[in-house]
């Protein structure tokens, strides 16, 4: 979830901190300008790690009178592998999918309708996602295999009065049906806990050129055959260095670049950085649903 990135990055002291260490000023600089920020294809900053590794020489601009450091220095960044497990709290719900918030401080992670489990369902209604599951299905349909290769049938005389009390069978087998159904009714609530695996990891870059506005996303998923580093340059040239991208399974990440989208005419604007995630898995979904079942298997 959280990685370790070394960042080299020209910092400007302002003059008002010139009178102090420049170690101190520095960092005090790097405080204010990278938390909570997010590098395209790195991901959110939540704070430095340690001192600044180099600092090197103060370089005055003409017309600035702040001092320009190139300094190499350390923060822990926030970037789940693809395949982790994730648990956050439901923050809303529409047609498209579900959106989760993470530790209440990224609040982009995404479910869509095809990564949520089967057989899901939008209850327009309440305005939330509801998971039906059918557990007597493959029984059902296994009994009746049974009686078709056995082939016999069995006649039975009714005796006076069996009628009735077939339909007040029926009747109550109904009752007991519409009880079940609403027993394997789960309804996805906003502000539930709910566990998510990471699909992919999508970066968004917008930028103005002559065309207008355009918006190019890069997406982060796993390979078995391909390494990838995330070695490289960040926004406005900072140097970039990340390690621990592997997800502990021998794959690596692969980052493959999508067409940018023309944004001119649009109001919103995407978020830099949104996770896909994934419940179609057991286990995965509201963490009540699956504490139910383990209190009740400890109860047997």
């Amino acid at each position: 979830m959280f990685v370790i990135a070394t960042i080299a990055d020209t910092i400007r002291v302002p003059p008002s901190l010139l009178s102090q260490p420049t170690l101190t000023s520095v960092q005090t600089e790097i405080e204010k300008r990278y938390p909570n920020k997010i590098i395209v294809d790195v991901g959110l900053v939540v704070a430095p790690y340690g001192p600044p590794l180099q600092i090197g020489d103060g370089i005055f601009v003409p017309g600035d009178g702040g001092a320009h450091h190139q300094v190499v220095f350390k923060a822990i960044v926030f970037r789940p592998f693809v395949e982790e497990v994730l648990i956050g709290t439901v923050a809303d719900s529409n047609e498209d999918g579900i959106t989760v918030s993470i530790g209440g401080f990224f609040d982009h992670v995404f479910i869509p309708v095809y990564w949520m489990l089967n057989p899901s369902t939008y209850d327009e209604t309440t305005g939330l996602w509801v998971w039906t599951p059918t557990y007597d299905d493959d029984e059902t349909e296994q009994e009746e295999g049974d009686q078709k290769q056995n082939g016999s049938t069995i006649s039975v005389k009714e005796e006076p009065g069996a009628e009735i009390e077939r339909e007040e069978e029926v009747a109550g087998s109904e009752k007991d049906e519409a009880g079940d159904s609403e027993e394997s009714r789960f309804e996805i609530e906003i502000g539930s806990e709910i566990r998510v695996k990471v699909k992919s990891v999508n970066f968004t870059r917008i930028t103005t050129t002559m065309k207008g506005v355009q918006a190019t996303t890069t997406t982060t998923a796993h390979t078995s055959n391909r390494a990838f580093g995330l070695d490289g340059n960040g926004s406005n040239g900072t140097k970039i260095k990340v390690s621990g991208n592997n997800d502990g399974e021998g794959r690596t990440a692969v980052r493959r670049r999508s067409s940018s989208a023309d944004l001119s005419d649009s109001d919103s604007r995407p978020s830099p950085m949104q996770i896909v995630g994934s419940i179609c898995e057991d286990g995965l979904g509201l963490t009540s649903w699956w504490k139910q079942a383990e209190e009740e298997d400890m109860e047997e």
